[in-house]
């Protein structure tokens, strides 16, 4: 029997490129070269994970493939286009994990269960047609790599929203009202970072979780529906 190669930490990024972020595509393109930067900066975790960069509006676009900070050198970059098509992200996330996952075993690696971090500005323009690939992606009898999803909102997107989106009710935060945009895309990644960092220290400590921080200037979204 082959020897394991180690044991990672799939983790997805899915950045809302939709015309509202216009005035923060210079934010959203320094915060993702600050995590790939903050990655990089610790090999030893990078080691355990592997980082996919998604920008999503219309459609989903690949801005960084399943890669291994430690080797890759090239920096994602956002394009701004369109709306905000939520259904496009689940239906992308319902093909791309597994396909992933099968890879990544191949190769010779355990994998643990992938994370998602999802930050959306608006509402879905899709209305409820996301929820159908949603619920099929996490749910674990139809889709065994089921990811654990981290939802954060800004702008106009809603508490409820995010509360449907995460996966369990801690892992979905709204901005505080009047928040700057800017600062909390900024405020996102660094949280996104610190996450992936906790994370892959547990992954060699030999005690696996998923270590979710919850970024400055963001509160529990459940808080905000007042359940």
């Amino acid at each position: 029997m082959a020897e394991t190669r180690g044991v990672l930490l799939p983790a997805y990024v899915l950045a809302d490129e939709s015309g509202s972020m216009s005035p923060h595509e210079q934010d959203l393109t320094h915060g993702l070269v600050s995590l790939c930067e903050g990655l990089r900066a610790e090999p030893m975790i990078a080691a355990k994970l592997r980082l996919a960069v998604l920008g999503f509006s219309d459609d989903v676009q690949v801005r960084l493939a399943v890669a291994d900070m430690r080797r890759e050198t090239s920096l994602p970059k956002v394009e701004i286009r369109g709306l905000t098509n939520y259904e496009a992200v689940f239906d992308d996330l319902l093909a791309r994990i597994p396909n992933d996952v099968r890879w990544l075993r191949g190769e010779g690696y355990k994998v643990h269960r992938p994370v998602v971090f999802f930050l959306s500005d608006g509402q879905p323009t899709d209305g409820g047609a996301w929820r159908r690939p949603h619920r099929e992606l996490t749910d674990r009898a139809l889709t065994p790599t089921a990811p654990n999803i981290v939802a954060c909102g800004i702008g106009d997107a809603e508490a409820s929203t995010m509360v449907e989106v995460a996966t369990q009710p801690e892992f979905a935060f709204i901005a505080k009202p009047g928040t700057d945009i800017g600062r909390a895309v900024a405020e996102f990644f660094h949280a996104l970072t610190a996450s992936l960092v906790a994370s892959g220290q547990a992954l060699n400590s030999g005690a696996p979780q998923l270590v979710v921080n919850r970024p400055d200037q963001f509160s529990m979204a459940i808080d905000e529906v007042g359940q």
